[in-house]
């Protein structure tokens, strides 16, 4: 059994690892966030230490390797621009990190928390479900056993509405979460990377608070993407069955189909990094790249 600490317990995501913890049946010594509202530990570690200043945490996490108990992981949920200096916090008290994505906002933050690495013996792994998704594995082997010649068109459209909360969050500060392209659409552009290899060209069209589009130009692919959290985007047959998310990917005009499935993929993630399968820091960089390209882009 590994012991674990939590960043971020309070946040959106964090449930997901709770629960990827408890089902690999691992504890959790320690959690910590700056807002209270986190009795959703009662439903997984009710024993867990819980801080809400950073200070504390750190003076918890430094009382138990004293006492020698061992931190075998640190698990960073919290905010986007935290996430470098929580997965240096990670690898200094000596415990490996497993970071929800994006894992950093720029590409040579990747380059340095690497270095860290070497130093510190430590490694970090990120979460990538969708190259664990059996649809998306199954469309990556067929892609690859084409052949080099055939062209293709691909279309992304991703709609997750979010309410005015949003724009008065850290989510809504560009500086913070990197934009829409990055905090909702990352593990989008991870998945085209994962299946059809390097970006030649980048193209952005749209690039506000709401909402994202543009292209991508891979070797044998065109990809049009576009992102948004404006509910006045969504299909009107999908704002008539009371839906809040759209979600759509066609190759060659053809519906490919991976909206379910995604409910235990952070477990999978978590059995893969206990048995050193995980996705390291370093595979996650051409998405952070293609990401901070489009922030970039003019």
């Amino acid at each position: 059994m590994k012991n674990f600490v939590l960043i971020g317990v309070g946040g959106y995501i964090a449930p997901r690892h709770l629960k990827a913890i408890k089902d690999t049946g691992n504890n959790l010594l320690a959690a910590l966030d700056k807002h209270d509202s986190v009795g959703i530990m009662d439903s997984y570690f009710p024993e867990a230490d819980f801080f809400t200043e950073f200070e504390r945490f750190d003076r918890h996490v430094e009382k138990l390797k004293r006492q020698g108990i061992k931190i075998d992981y640190v698990t960073v949920c919290s905010p986007n621009y935290l996430h470098d200096a929580h997965i240096r916090f990670g690898l200094r008290i000596g415990a490996n990190v497993i970071c929800e994505k994006p894992v950093v906002l720029n590409p040579w933050n990747i380059d340095a928390l690497m270095e860290i690495e070497k130093e510190t013996g430590g490694q970090v792994f990120t979460i990538l479900q969708l190259r664990l998704h059996p649809a998306i594995i199954a469309l990556r082997e067929k892609i690859k056993n084409e052949g080099a010649g055939k062209k293709h068109q691909v279309n992304l459209t991703y709609i997750t509405s979010r309410g005015h909360w949003y724009h008065n969050s850290w989510k809504g500060d560009i500086q913070k979460s990197g934009g829409i392209a990055t905090n909702i659409g990352v593990h989008f552009f991870d998945m085209l990377y994962w299946i059809f290899g390097e970006v030649l060209d980048y193209q952005v069209t749209e690039h506000t608070q709401d909402s994202a589009s543009g292209k991508l130009e891979f070797k044998n692919v065109t990809a049009n993407w576009s992102l948004s959290i404006d509910a006045n985007r969504l299909p009107e047959q999908v704002r008539k069955e009371g839906k809040k998310t759209y979600r759509t990917l066609t190759i060659d005009g053809d519906e490919f189909e991976f909206s379910e499935g995604f409910t235990e993929l952070h477990t999978r993630s978590y059995e893969e990094i206990l048995k050193g399968n995980g996705f390291r820091i370093s595979q996650t960089k051409p998405a952070i790249e293609i990401v901070q390209k489009i922030r970039a882009y003019k």
